[in-house]
This record gives structure tokens, C-alpha cells and sequence, in this order.
């Protein structure tokens, strides 16, 4: 389904003084395939990845492990084209609504989600539960 598709977020362009970065100057990302809306993974990003991030069009993060910005597929080629950003109610997380070429995960899968299950409720969801 096109992103235009998607619910509508307010016409007015994303307020970054309303991202609550976290005690090390960090906020959740979370990226999600545009078109079947696969949750493909969770990063960090610092104010300067998300300002980069928003002004590239390609998801930039911030490495915990490595203390800087990294583009998504700089070494990989997996990349994300970033098609939409939204942020939730309290402003401490951000949803990025991405087109993914190649892997998602580090793992080489498509998606870092790929079917570990912790739980499974005992009720079975519709094949189309959106």
C-alpha cells in the first residue's frame, strides 16, 4: 500500500524540539517497511542522525557501541530510503516508514524480527490484522 495511503500525520513539518531524547541524548527508532508494514528493526539515533536523517531521505543512526552516526547500508548496501518519519505522543520514539533494499538485521534476515517468539497468545489474529 502507497505511504499516501497510510493514516494521515499532521501537515506540519516534524518539530524536532518535540523529541524527548533520552539521558544520553538519544530517542527509539523504530523502522517499518512502507508498503507491508513489516517492523524490519529498532536503532538509536542522536539529534545529529535524525536531523541527517530528515534532511537526506536515508535512515542515519547513532552506534551506542561505536559513539557515532552511521548510515543504514554504508557497509552493507542494505539501505533505507526514508519515506516518512512520525513520532508518538510523548515524543520518545520515532517511526520511520522505510523502503528496504536487502536485509534489514545484521543478521543477513530481512528483518530483525524474523519469527522469535517469546509468547504465543491462545487466540489466532486474522491474516489481515491491521
Amino acid at each position: 500500500m502507497p505511504v499516501h495511503d497510510q493514516a494521515a500525520p499532521t501537515e506540519e513539518p516534524l518539530d524536532i524540539s518535540e523529541i524527548s531524547f533520552n539521558e544520553a541524548g538519544l530517542v527509539c527508532a523504530v523502522a517499518q517497511q512502507f508498503d507491508t508494514l513489516e517492523v524490519l528493526m529498532v536503532a538509536w539515533m542522536d539529534e545529529t542522525a535524525l536531523r541527517a536523517t530528515l534532511t537526506t531521505g536515508t535512515a542515519t543512526y547513532f552506534s551506542r557501541s561505536r559513539q557515532r552516526q552511521w548510515v543504514k547500508g554504508e557497509t552493507s548496501g542494505h539501505t533505507q530510503r526514508v519515506l516518512q518519519v512520525r513520532y508518538d505522543c510523548d515524543g520518545d520514539t520515532v517511526l520511520m516508514l522505510v523502503d528496504q533494499q536487502g536485509a534489514a538485521c545484521h543478521t543477513g534476515s530481512r528483518t530483525c524480527f524474523d519469527g522469535r517468539v517469546l509468547a504465543a497468545p491462545s487466540y489466532t489474529l486474522e491474516p489481515d490484522f491491521r
